[in-house]
């Protein structure tokens, strides 16, 4: 008979005493309340930071300030400096839906003192020549080069120049018109004419330079006797570019009101428009491209074309139709196609060699691209043309100095070829220019 072993039971069974479940008890519940305690201290720095940012001035606070770069096109780019960012969105009155880019509250706080030191007891435009305003057309001279400083920053000290009444510095602007001068001479080579391009001549292109174009009498016919400008001809001009900037703007009556009104490329200025740019035309440039796409070569339809132009009432057109060899059977056929219909519009066409001097002094000024914009050629033969030049929509951002997002043209948001122009440079040279006393430039509403 087999003897059973007698069991013995474990009196600690059961108990787990400072085993693994206990332990692991004890690690959660730990862990359970240093999260507690740090969502309650976290709680009261929110309401604190809360409460701090209700503070804030709308503008401030509505103000794009964040770290973004931007490409030669005006696309954006995200910073590379590893900062973090806030973003809110901004809900403007047209529906439209803003993004709008800050820095986070620490950032925004460091900057508030600086950014309204002269704005805090703003009460009107201070005159020109006030220590204020002195102080802050200093600040914006102070940025030798685009790269210098954060497009926010730039930003932020052209808000706060608009505090300034603007005034011409007749010696500044002297010194500028005497460089164009000597480099360029819009008033004798702006356009070709007879007189600076006789008949036989061999007229060399801008751009295609190994590719020659001799002056026919067919050619010499249609260029005019004689510039149709002189030098400082008109007291006050508006130079009006495309850009999205000048929407709502309600500067049109201020457009028209200029001596002399030059556009660029044919804009539309319908009753649709014309409260902003206004409607007033004395010289409209047509980019040949334009012709090529939207009215093929005018080979067939020409009167849509012809009524497009009716839109700008007597005003003249010019286009670079030597600015290579492509650009100069369509820039002909505007000429031919006016005669057609016993138009009186002028026609004219840009001097290769005027161009290819204002690339280089443009060049100088830190403006490298390969083909200066359209706007910036009109801007450079106004500054000879004028005794006081005015500009409007010309802005190279996707948003507006207070940060609020904008089209890139005020009747579409097309954009336009990466790397062809330097459109920021250009805006640029005009902000300083504007603080130098040269030129007006207006990114704000007119009164």
């Amino acid at each position: 008979m087999l003897r059973r072993k007698k069991a013995y039971a474990d009196t600690s069974s059961g108990k787990d005493i400072l085993g693994n479940r206990s332990l692991c008890f004890i690690f959660i519940c730990a862990f359970g309340l240093v999260t507690l305690i740090q969502q309650i201290l976290s709680g009261k720095n929110y309401i604190k930071s809360a409460q701090q940012f209700s503070r804030l001035k709308g503008d401030e606070t509505g103000n794009w300030t964040g770290p973004v770069n931007f490409s030669d096109d005006g696309s954006l780019k995200p910073a590379r400096n590893g900062r973090k960012r806030c973003f809110r969105q901004n809900f403007q009155p047209d529906s439209q839906i803003s993004v709008i880019v800050t820095p986070c509250l620490a950032d925004i706080q460091k900057k508030k003192k600086r950014s309204h030191r002269y704005l805090g007891n703003y009460d009107g435009p201070f005159e020109y020549n006030s220590t204020t305003c002195r102080e802050l057309r200093q600040e914006i001279m102070d940025v030798k080069v685009l790269t210098m400083v954060k497009t926010s920053d730039l930003f932020e000290r052209w808000r706060n120049l608009q505090i300034c009444r603007w005034e011409q510095n007749k010696e500044e602007t002297s010194n500028f018109k005497m460089s164009l001068s000597r480099c360029c001479n819009a008033p004798s080579f702006l356009f070709t004419t007879k007189r600076n391009t006789p008949a036989g001549t061999k007229l060399r292109y801008e751009v295609d330079t190994s590719g020659i174009l001799p002056i026919t009498a067919e050619v010499f016919k249609m260029f005019p006797d004689d510039m149709p400008y002189s030098k400082s001809q008109f007291k006050k001009c508006a130079v009006v570019g495309n850009g999205g900037i000048i929407k709502n703007s309600k500067c049109g009556k201020e457009i028209d009101s200029a001596d002399f009104v030059f556009r660029c490329n044919i804009p539309p200025i319908s009753e649709k428009y014309s409260a902003d740019v206004g409607t007033k035309t004395d010289l409209v440039s047509i980019n040949p491209s334009i012709i090529t796409e939207r009215f093929q070569k005018l080979e067939k339809w020409r009167r849509p074309f012809y009524e497009v132009l009716q839109n700008y009432e007597n005003s003249s057109a010019v286009l670079p139709a030597f600015y290579n060899t492509r650009n100069t059977d369509v820039s002909f056929r505007v000429k031919y196609m006016l005669d057609d219909f016993d138009s009186q519009r002028g026609v004219f066409f840009f001097h290769p060699q005027y161009l290819l001097n204002v690339q280089r002094f443009w060049a100088v000024q830190g403006v490298r691209a390969k083909r200066l914009s359209s706007g910036l050629m009109l801007v450079t033969a106004a500054l000879e043309m004028c005794e006081e030049v005015h500009l409007y929509g010309f802005w190279a951002f996707p948003m507006n100095p207070s940060g609020i997002f904008i089209t890139h043209h005020y009747y579409d948001n097309v954009k336009p070829r990466p790397g062809f122009h330097a459109m920021p440079h250009e805006i640029f040279n005009f902000i300083h220019m504007h603080t130098r006393g040269i030129v007006n430039v207006h990114t704000g509403q007119c009164t």
